[in-house]
């Protein structure tokens, strides 16, 4: 698992600057990096110094069009909605605010892929 600390902690930062509204905010190991799940939803990764911000489909495409932003792809196929952000995408205060405010927004709609028991 490879990730840049100092990146981890501005996401920690955050997240925990933010309301959650009572929800609980949990790291795990994943997508080759550390993952921050809030209501047992991803919500955020970072993988090295780079982003994955599961924005959702309604802000997938015009954050295409964005500094620094490449479309996740797996196993040959795009999953739409999230999006790799590189650190010129998010170096300023303001971009990483809004990327992490992007990611809290579209995780109220989320859903789990935590199985139910």
């Amino acid at each position: 698992m490879a990730y840049d600390e100092r990146v981890a902690n501005r996401i920690r930062e955050a997240l925990e600057s933010k309301d959650l509204a009572g929800k609980a905010l949990e790291e795990k190991a994943l997508f080759q990096g550390l993952a921050f799940m809030v209501d047992d939803k991803l919500c955020v990764c970072v993988r090295n110094d780079v982003l994955l911000c599961r924005i959702g489909p309604d802000e997938y495409e015009a954050a295409l069009d964005m500094n620094g932003v490449e479309p996740m792809i797996m196993n040959g196929r795009v999953a739409l909605g999230y999006v790799y952000v590189s650190p010129e995408g998010y170096a300023s205060r303001e971009a990483f605010d809004s990327w992490i405010g992007k990611c809290l927004a579209f995780n109220k709609f989320a859903r789990s892929s935590k199985k139910k028991k």
